[in-house]
């Protein structure tokens, strides 16, 4: 609403039509992270070329709005120009994610649907890619659909495989979004073949086996875990594909289940665990014969932090750099390109962010600041021109290997899952 309080005192003060830039940064990154992953990109341009005001939106505002800020938003077509990092890059406090570029009023009315995709997209993906690492080459699933909204669910799908994740049991995001699916079996299915003379594991694993193959996976934790390991072995066969464990001491079950599977000759079963996981869970298990995790919580909600805490702010006003200097909130004016200094070996060294009117070519003045041995990399990308998308930009797939490409390139100490400083703290130049 507040957007459109501005919109309607811009057209009636002649200010709605000035040439503007605003920009989307972090100020810092969540409590103890050391980087940020892009999230969201692909979703907000598809969203962009979609955000209009029809009959259906613009009902509510008869009476609210005067006639001529509902004509404007009648006729709404955003006709500017938009660069940014690409969604899978890395990003660190201050780096200018989004430049957006129009009249005031078209990019005024886009700060929520910027805000709100980039904020939870990177805060999902951010964890995803430190959980990634932390599972090494071990496959990870995203099971989180029950414990956050059905459409942040499957957002959050799409992010998570950004940052890393193999799978996700969100068909809806498999519909939606070409991400790969996959499911094991609850609780429920096994307490379902409960008969009047008591449980009967073996019935509810001869069903799933009998529908699905015996590349399933079976959970063997609703009962006694290693009478469950007997009977999916003795149902399945030694070619059984894996069995899941949900609960207790994950490490040392998948220990006594690793050594039972092997003595049972069912050397080839996969183990997966899931049960409240998040990337310190799953580095705890990294010594463990686990094959693969499932996690729901803790990355549907960001692991801690739910939000990227991106902001949305102007910084140029008809080619004249503004600035916010209220206290803890201060943004620097000017329209910004970024680009990122590297070794020859891929290592990251420092990120340079510096005014697009500020006397360099893109980037052949930059180069120089590079130093010996260094070479530089361009981090804004054209997303719009015109208001049409910009051509040759990637897909989620290519996002995802932008960032597991860009966790190769950090500095040893920002993997780290420990508190501490950013991996790279990006230099402004005047």
């Amino acid at each position: 609403m507040y957007e459109l309080t501005m919109l309607r005192a811009a057209l009636a003060d002649g200010t709605a039509h000035r040439r503007c830039g605003f920009e989307v940064f972090g100020r810092r990154l969540p409590d103890g992270r050391r980087y940020g992953i892009v999230g969201g990109t692909g979703r907000l341009l598809d969203a962009l070329a979609r955000f209009r005001f029809g009959d259906a939106e613009l009902e509510p505002l008869r009476g609210v709005l005067d006639a001529r800020t509902l004509a404007w938003l009648e006729d709404f077509r955003f006709s500017g120009d938009i660069d940014g990092y690409r969604e899978g890059e890395l990003y660190f406090p201050g780096s200018p994610i989004l430049s957006v570029r129009g009249t005031f009023a078209e990019c005024v009315v886009l700060e929520t649907l910027v805000l709100s995709i980039l904020n939870h997209d990177s805060a999902i993906a951010s964890a995803a890619a430190r959980m990634a690492h932390a599972a090494g080459s071990r496959r990870l699933i995203e099971m989180g659909s029950r414990r956050t909204h059905e459409e942040a669910a499957v957002a959050a799908a799409r992010a998570a495989y950004v940052g890393g994740f193999d799978a996700t049991s969100n068909l809806e995001a498999v519909r939606r979004h070409g991400i790969p699916g996959t499911g094991t079996s609850a609780h429920a299915f096994t307490l379902l073949h409960t008969t009047p003379d008591g449980p009967d594991e073996s019935a509810a694993f001869r069903a799933q086996v009998d529908a699905l193959g015996t590349g399933t996976t079976l959970l063997v934790d609703t009962y006694d875990i290693a009478e469950g390991v007997r009977r999916a072995v003795e149902v399945a066969g030694t070619g059984l594909g894996a069995v899941r464990i949900d609960s207790g001491d994950l490490g040392e079950m998948a220990r006594q289940v690793r050594a039972q599977l092997d003595g049972l000759g069912a050397a080839g079963t996969r183990i997966v665990v899931s049960g409240d996981l998040d990337e310190y869970g799953i580095a705890a298990l990294r010594a463990e014969p686990v094959d693969a995790y499932g996690v729901g919580t803790s990355l549907v909600t960001g692991s801690g932090a739910p939000t990227a805490g991106m902001v949305y702010k102007l910084v140029e006003v008809e080619g004249v750099p503004v600035a916010k200097r209220s206290t803890d909130k201060s943004s620097r004016g000017g329209v910004k390109r970024a680009v990122r200094t590297v070794r020859a070996t891929g290592t990251i060294v420092e990120e340079i962010v510096y005014r697009a009117a500020g006397g360099f070519t893109d980037p052949g003045g930059v180069d120089a600041l590079a130093g010996p041995g260094l070479h530089t990399e361009q981090l804004m990308r054209p997303l719009v021109r015109g208001g049409e998308p910009a051509p040759g930009l990637g897909g989620i797939d290519g996002a995802r290997a932008l960032a597991a490409d860009g966790l190769t390139g950090l500095p040893w100490e920002g993997l780290r899952l420990t508190h501490g400083l950013p991996a790279v703290t990006p230099r402004f130049l005047p």
